[in-house]
């Protein structure tokens, strides 16, 4: 079962290192590269030139000759390796800040139980600490590597040309001990898939305990909580030194190649040079080389360790980006930015039944896990008025605006928003239509003018004098704008760290919010939680405004609410039991009379209501 609506994985490609790098930035990596080549060319002339000044020595001519050569080229390859290092780094800066940004704009898009499976601090891993090793593919891979194996081939080849008895030998050595490295990185990188999980599910936790840091306080659950942390780290501490153990293997198996090298070159270099069949500058040289092999062969090594790593991370993103998102969210922004402003999409034609409804649900049915939430639920909310959806809690209230919003897909059933099924909305259309305020009043970290303008579009919130006006006014009739007006920086002042609102301040912000958007339908998950009697008869008012000309449709537990409500449903473990007026209700449902005298709303309204209804 879906538990949202998805678009197909493959018109997402995923992670393409080499092609994203290079796009916007193929004069940078060529210069990189070229500027590398040529730094290895300056050290591969090196020796041969220490040749030529030992001969010279030897044969006491000047060495003028031989520095006017060595020194330049000495100092041009240190330069050509600092301005490739530079244009590397910037080229893969910028293929990272992509790749964050493409993972974060798919993240917002994937369907929210996708999200809440993933897991939130899981998704950050993949910004953080997965795009770093990502990093390290675009530092050894394209560059690097690459150029450490010419500088490497060109190295055997010339000590090849000096003596070919020696450079068999010194093959043969790092042979032996390359055979054994290969081995070692292939587990490395399995080790380095172990990490990046653990460290995702450290993240996650870490992440969730200090959005629950009050409850945590409260319940002095500071050292427990810390326990808990503590244990996932020991998690990623274990994975962390198992990784370590193997790479560790690797320097020492490298080093021990070149000693055995080292040893077997000097013996037989000396014997050929007794034998006449070697120079001593030849010789010479090629020690120099053998040394000088050890800087791209590091490299080599190092380098595929590193991007054994960061294949493991390119995995990880490569499975987040297939992740099917929800389809058409969002308008084409380049063949929006050719068509000029988005124009709104009138509403599509309605069936002769619908004409006078924004919502009907017809024998809808939806399960979670297997386990039914909603039972052939039926009912529908006019186009223009007040709906409250009343139950107890966990009867699937906050599904039913879940199921209109299309974070969830329907099991069974049908399901219409002025007079067409959601599932033949574009999404991006269809939630345009709908306000919508959940029962924690989500804000988000940013002004308050960035939290209230959220829903409109560019044309309406561009920030002028006659858009703060229209705030301000929408703050007032929520009983906020005093409170907005005494902060430092007014509209301005940023929420969610050292400035923040208290509950009932946040419900009404979210609330004002809703109120600014333009949508026919508006749905308010317990509007007036948090607020006092005057604040709730202001919002009243508000909705009462707002519900002449769209459809308002609340979830509530409030008397006031209620009774002030045009048509109300009940649900009951899924189901609807009950629709009317509340005075029918309080008549014909002893269900919902029940549920009232539970609540214990007030006897006088629950008398005046009843007789009303004997009326």
């Amino acid at each position: 079962m879906r538990t949202g609506p998805t678009s197909s994985a493959p018109d997402r490609p995923g992670v393409r290192v080499l092609r994203d790098l290079l796009r916007d930035n193929t004069v940078s990596v060529v210069a990189a590269l070229v500027l590398s080549l040529a730094a290895s060319a300056a050290t591969l002339a090196i020796p041969l030139l220490v040749r030529d000044l030992i001969e010279v020595l030897g044969q006491h001519g000047s060495v003028t000759d031989v520095l006017l050569r060595m020194v330049p080229l000495a100092l041009g390859g240190a330069i050509a390796s600092s301005l490739s290092g530079y244009f590397l780094a910037r080229t893969g800066e910028r293929f990272i800040l992509r790749l964050r940004s493409r993972v974060m704009e798919h993240s917002l898009r994937l369907p929210l139980q996708s999200v809440r499976a993933a897991g939130p601090g899981n998704l950050v891993a993949r910004i953080t600490s997965d795009a770093m090793l990502l990093r390290s593919v675009v530092d050894v891979g394209v560059v690097q590597v690459p150029v450490a194996l010419v500088t490497t081939l060109g190295t055997i080849v010339l000590m090849a040309l000096i003596d070919g008895v020696l450079v068999s030998l010194a093959f043969s050595a790092f042979a032996l001990a390359g055979c054994a490295i290969w081995y070692v990185l292939r587990r490395v990188r399995k080790g380095y898939e172990s990490i990046q999980i653990a460290t995702g599910a450290l993240a996650q936790r870490f992440t969730t305990s200090l959005t629950s840091l009050l409850t945590v306080k409260a319940y002095r659950a500071e050292r427990r909580t810390a326990d808990a942390l503590t244990v996932d780290a020991g998690v990623l501490t274990k994975e962390m030194l198992s990784a370590s153990r193997l790479q560790s293997v690797v320097l020492p198996l490298m080093s021990l190649g070149q000693e055995v090298a080292l040893a077997c070159i000097v013996i037989v270099g000396s014997a050929r040079i007794t034998d006449g069949a070697l120079t001593l500058p030849d010789f010479i040289a090629f020690l120099l080389y053998l040394l000088q092999l050890v800087s791209p062969v590091t490299i080599i090594v190092m380098g595929f360790g590193r991007l054994q790593t960061g294949l493991a991370a390119k995995a990880r993103f490569q499975d987040l980006l297939s992740a099917p998102t929800e389809p058409g969210e969002e308008p084409d922004t380049a063949n929006a930015s050719a068509a000029g402003p988005r124009q709104p999409v009138p509403p599509p034609a309605t069936a002769p039944d619908d004409a006078d409804c924004a919502v009907r649900f017809d024998n809808v049915s939806f399960a979670y896990d297997g386990q039914p939430v909603l039972q052939k639920v039926s009912f529908s909310a006019p186009r223009r008025g007040l709906t409250a959806v009343v139950g107890h809690s966990g009867a699937g209230k906050s599904t039913l605006f879940h199921l209109i919003e299309r974070f969830l897909e329907c099991s069974e059933g049908t399901l219409s928003v002025l007079g067409q099924d959601v599932t033949d909305w574009p999404l991006h259309d269809l939630r345009s239509r709908l306000g919508y305020v959940d029962q924690s009043f989500t804000l988000l970290e940013g002004t308050i003018r960035e939290n209230l303008v959220l829903g409109l579009d560019a044309e309406s919130a561009d920030g002028t004098a006659t858009l703060d006006d229209r705030l301000m006014a929408v703050l007032d009739s929520v009983g906020l704008a005093d409170a907005v007006r005494g902060l430092p920086r007014g509209l301005d002042t940023g929420l969610g760290r050292e400035t923040d609102l208290s509950g009932g301040q946040r419900q009404r912000l979210a609330l004002a919010r809703a109120l600014l958007s333009p949508a026919d339908v508006l749905l308010l998950d317990e509007p007036t939680s948090q607020m006092d009697a005057v604040n709730e008869l202001r919002l009243r008012d508000a909705v009462d405004v707002l519900a002449r000309e769209r459809s308002v449709l609340v979830i509530a537990h409030r008397m006031s609410t209620v009774m002030h409500a045009d048509h109300v449903v009940v649900l009951k473990e899924g189901e609807v039991t009950a629709a009317g007026t509340h005075a029918a209700l309080m008549a014909s449902s002893t269900y919902y009379r029940d549920l009232v005298e539970k609540q214990q709303w007030a006897p006088l309204e629950r008398a005046t209501a009843t007789a009303t209804a004997s009326a």
